[in-house]
This record gives C-alpha cells, sequence and structure tokens, in this order.
C-alpha cells in the first residue's frame, strides 16, 4: 500500500510591513490592533490625498537593517524588503544544514520604484538607466533573496494578489513530491507611482483609511512589504529534533475568469478555492476556527468575498481582514497574512478589522472588530487576486 502523502510544516517565519520590522513587531501590533496606515513620510511618490501601509524604515535604513554582507548599493525597495524577511526566517527556522534549499518568491511590481527614481536621468545618463533596466523585472527581488540565503534553485511566481499564497502552495507541492527538500516561499512588493497611478485609475483607491466589509468601504489603502515561511517535511523536522511552528494542511488555486479586474457577483471562484483547501485538509467547515479573509474594502471584492464565506460556512467563524492594518501589500499579501494566520495559531488570538461599521447590504456577517482572546486551531487564509485568481491556504495547529 503506497503511504500517505508527507505533512508540510513551518519551521520559520519573517516579516517586514506597516506593522515593522520582524515578526515580533507584527504581533505586537496586530494584539495592540494598531493600524500602520498613514501619510507617506519615506517615499516621495506624491499622492497628497491618500494615505498607505508604508513600512517605517527609508531604503537607508532597510539596507543597515540587511545582514547579506554583498548586498549592493544600487537595489531597488522591493529587494531590500525582500532580503530583510527572508533573512529573518531562514535565521528562526533552527536548521543547520540549509543545502537544497528551494526558493519559491512572488513580486508584482518588481523593480518598478528603481526605474521611477532613475528615469529622471533617461536624457542624460543612459548608462545609469540601463543599470536601473536590469533591476526593473519583477524576477529582480529573486535573484537576490536566492544568493542570500544559498537557495539551489529558484522561481517567481506573480498572480497579482494571491503570488505569494501561490508561492507557498507550489513550495508545499514540491515538499510532498519529492522534488525539493526544504523552501523558502513568500514575496515582496514595495510601493511606487505606477501601482498607486493604476489602483486610482480603477476607482479603488480610498483617501482615508479603508474599512473593509463595512457597508460604507471607499476602496483600499496600497501597502508594502515582504514576508516569508520556510517550509519542510514534518518528518524531516521531528527527525532533526525540532518542533514546527504550524502546518499547512491545505491549499487551492481556483479561477473563475469572469474580470480582468473583478471576481464574479456569485464569488463562484472564491468559494471553490476554499472548498477545495479544505477538502485538501481533509476537514469540514465546521472545523475552521477563523479566516483571515482577503478583505480588501473594494466593493467587489468584499461583497463577492461574504458571499462566498457565508453559502459555504452558514454562519461565518471570527473573520478579519487585517489590509485594514497594513494596507494591500499586493504579492507580499498571502505570506504575510500567513505568518499572521501562524501568530494566531500560537498566541491564540484574532486580529481586528480596524473601522469596521455596519453590515455589508445583503450579508448578514460582521468582522471582528477588536483584538480577541481565543482557541485557534486551524485558520482559512484567503488571497484573491485580479482576473479572478484565487487561493486559499489552510494552516493548522502543529
Amino acid at each position: 500500500m503506497q503511504g500517505l502523502p508527507p505533512t508540510i510544516a513551518i519551521t520559520g517565519m519573517g516579516a517586514v510591513s506597516a506593522l515593522g520590522n520582524g515578526v515580533a513587531a507584527q504581533l505586537a501590533a496586530l494584539r495592540a490592533g494598531y493600524s500602520g496606515i498613514g501619510a507617506l513620510r519615506y517615499h516621495d511618490l506624491g499622492f497628497p490625498d491618500l494615505v498607505f501601509g508604508e513600512v517605517p524604515m527609508s531604503d537607508a535604513e532597510l539596507k543597515t537593517a540587511v545582514k547579506w554582507a554583498d548586498a549592493g548599493s544600487d537595489l531597488s525597495r522591493t529587494v531590500l524588503l525582500g532580503l530583510l524577511a527572508a533573512e529573518e526566517a531562514m535565521a528562526s527556522c533552527g536548521a543547520k544544514n540549509k543545502t537544497g534549499l528551494t526558493l519559491i518568491s512572488a513580486s508584482t511590481v518588481g523593480g518598478m520604484d528603481r526605474t521611477e527614481r532613475e528615469y529622471q536621468y533617461r536624457d542624460s545618463d543612459t548608462a545609469r538607466l540601463m543599470r536601473a533596466a536590469r533591476g526593473h523585472e519583477v524576477s529582480d527581488h529573486t535573484r537576490y533573496v536566492a544568493r542570500s540565503v544559498g537557495a539551489t534553485q529558484a522561481g517567481t511566481i506573480s498572480t497579482a494578489c494571491s503570488s505569494s499564497a501561490n508561492a507557498i502552495m507550489l513550495g508545499a507541492r514540491l515538499l510532498k513530491t519529492g522534488r525539493a527538500n526544504a523552501v523558502l516561499a513568500g514575496g515582496a512588493d514595495a510601493l511606487c507611482g505606477f501601482t498607486i497611478a493604476g489602483f486610482r485609475a480603477l476607482s479603488a483607491m480610498d483617501a482615508k483609511a479603508c474599512r473593509p466589509f463595512s457597508a460604507d468601504r471607499a476602496g483600499m489603502n496600497l501597502g508594502e512589504g515582504a514576508a516569508y515561511v520556510v517550509l519542510e517535511r514534518l518528518s524531516d523536522v521531528l527527525e532533526s529534533g525540532r518542533k514546527p511552528l504550524a502546518i499547512v494542511a491545505g491549499y487551492a488555486n481556483a479561477n473563475d475568469a469572469y474580470h480582468q479586474t473583478a471576481t464574479s457577483p456569485e464569488g463562484i471562484g472564491p468559494q471553490k478555492a476554499m472548498e477545495v483547501a479544505l477538502r485538501v485538509a481533509g476537514i469540514t467547515a465546521a472545523n475552521v476556527d477563523h479566516v483571515n479573509a482577503h478583505g480588501t474594502a473594494t466593493g467587489n471584492n468584499d461583497l463577492t468575498e461574504l458571499i462566498a464565506m457565508e453559502r459555504l460556512f452558514g454562519k461565518v467563524p471570527p473573520f478579519t481582514s487585517t489590509k485594514s492594518l497594513t494596507g494591500h501589500t499586493l504579492a507580499a499579501a498571502g505570506a504575510l497574512e500567513a505568518v499572521f494566520s501562524v501568530l494566531s495559531i500560537r498566541h491564540g488570538f484574532v486580529p481586528p478589522t480596524a473601522r469596521a461599521g455596519d453590515v455589508v447590504e445583503g450579508c448578514r456577517s460582521l468582522p471582528v472588530k477588536v483584538p480577541t482572546d481565543m482557541a485557534v486551531r486551524t485558520v482559512l487564509s484567503n488571497s484573491f487576486g485580479f482576473g479572478g485568481n484565487g487561493t486559499s491556504l489552510l494552516f493548522s495547529a502543529a
């Protein structure tokens, strides 16, 4: 008889966001219900009428915080954020032997922030612009992170808001099928003018701090950050005498292919992703203690995600949108909220949805509004992206 597929454990985590640098800073802010959304302080991007989830560090401070000795002076902010979170994740996993490491990393803007900064020299310094162009592509941060952690193989995923959730899912599948020995999975994205202008053109931005799952929601706040998790087979972890942080119990990706930037009104794709993730985990909806929802505070997303959750669960378990605290970190969101999900399990609490108001019209469920202590053994974390590309991850206690 064939054996059961291996169980996949999370053994290390690293994160940087508007809540601060490091996993400990994320935990303290989540428990306090602190929101890092505000006016820009470290970016010169314009848009004084908008607020953002900005990492509270300058590029110079990020470079100083990065431990990798080969980090050059001409890196994009996306690279610096990725290096910082990846280093913390690897340092925290406790593995002495890191040979055979696979990196799966995600981004949407890549080195766009550096491109925008250097574009002003386009007529006077062609060589400078060419150097910036080499760091523009979405995979640029992956190359640097791979070198810093000693990854022997690496890949980049860019599926909009579901990107780093898909990186974690792919990492788990590589481990289950024996194609990797250990995986560092996550993603990084920095704020840039291109992204801000694009979302504002879609009328998807709120000039004030966002209000996910509220009847008066008026759009998202963009954020930036990076997060990574170390994935290993549970049998390998236990054999080495280490203890896992949590289990990646289930995962699924579904695409309802309804619209380039919107989910189907019936929430078909989101419901399918959640259902299949539960099926992979071998549990029912009744076993889910908490949902870290995608919750962007846009009209379409919150309504369709709520419709899908209410149809799947009946009575939706305590759910939250931590994007009300960090802003929407795009490709980094899935991995960042995976870290938040593990923190909820390990520390027994549900983070709040800041500024949540009245229930969304046509729905009956309200998110958790204040930090709430409770036993959490399973968390369903949703990441639903452009084009209907949606991913759900199911984490459980080790």
